[in-house]
């Protein structure tokens, strides 16, 4: 009886590997980027966030030491928020709003839109490179172009790059040139808008402003939810643009230091690499959080079909 169930199981097991195989097969490779890239080094970090590992001794148990340091005798770590938290704030409201408007621009019927929207889209696909920032350095920088045209008007500009309190500015304007991205996805939003809506509040008597405040808004909201989730997220994780432009530094006086940019100070220029995976862990937290109370809220003020 015993050997007849092993032989039943044993060719259920069979039917269900041959019908299968090829999808997991096909799924190996990403099964093991994930397990091997993602989730194996995160779990990893986990665990050196309770120790003190400098990459050159074995990882020494420390508990929450490095958590307890960050939250109470740590001055660059509330900097690095500051910094970071005044970037996301200021950068995303900015690029949301300056893509929705190019975007229902180019809604309007323009003849070649594939052509002003790959053109639209291409800061999205240059401007997190490491020449971008170095051109950006250059822009703002005291004999920069900026200063250059503003001198032209009788101006004269700042070092932007070099000055603390418009140095934060100058990413801000960065991360907004790269409206790309948020810009196509607003504009598929905009395609999905009936127009007879349109031609109904005009019967009416709406204004413009009426139909995008009445019409447009809500029914982009879905969108509008998206892109705000997504760079936000992005914004959080911003590394290069900081590190070129202050030269890896974050001055002056600490006014570019981002949250990743310290993180990378203190894992390979400081070697504190359990401090540095408790300072990501911290980072992971933050972001779930914010994430968490958006989709929370956003049963409020998003408008689905329903």
């Amino acid at each position: 009886m015993e050997r007849y169930q092993g032989a039943v199981a044993e060719g259920r097991f069979r039917r269900l590997w041959n019908a299968n195989a090829p999808g997991y097969l096909f799924l190996l490779p990403w099964l093991i980027g994930f397990f091997g890239l993602t989730l194996g080094p995160a779990l990893i970090s986990l665990y050196l966030s309770f120790t003190d590992f400098d990459m050159l001794q074995s990882p020494r148990w420390v508990g929450i030491a490095n958590y307890v340091r960050i939250a109470t005798a740590d001055p660059k770590f509330s900097a690095a928020m500051h910094v970071t938290l005044t970037y996301v704030v200021f950068s995303v409201p900015f690029k949301l709003t300056f893509a929705l408007l190019v975007a229902m621009a180019l809604n309007r019927g323009l003849r070649g839109l594939t052509f002003y929207r790959a053109i639209f889209y291409l800061p999205s696909l240059l401007g997190g490179s490491v020449a971008i920032a170095v051109l950006w350095r250059q822009l703002f920088a005291s004999d920069g172009l900026v200063n250059a045209a503003l001198a032209q008007i009788g101006i004269e500009g700042p070092s932007w790059i070099s000055h603390p309190n418009y140095s934060i500015y100058t990413l801000v304007a960065l991360s907004v040139w790269q409206f790309g991205s948020p810009m196509i996805i607003f504009l598929a939003g905009l395609r999905q808008i009936p127009q007879d809506m349109y031609e109904a509040a005009s019967l009416d008597g709406a204004s413009k402003f009426r139909q995008f405040y009445k019409i447009t808004l809500p029914l982009l909201t879905p969108v509008i939810f998206f892109n705000a989730v997504v760079q936000t997220i992005e914004a959080f994780k911003a590394f290069t643009p900081a590190f070129i432009i202050s030269g890896g530094t974050g001055g002056p006086i600490n006014s570019t230091l981002f949250y990743t940019l310290y993180l990378y100070q203190e894992a390979f220029g400081n070697f504190r690499m359990g401090y540095a995976s408790a300072l990501a862990w911290i980072l992971v937290v933050i972001i779930a959080i914010f994430t968490a109370f958006s989709f929370l809220t956003s049963r409020y003020w998003v408008h689905y079909d329903d």
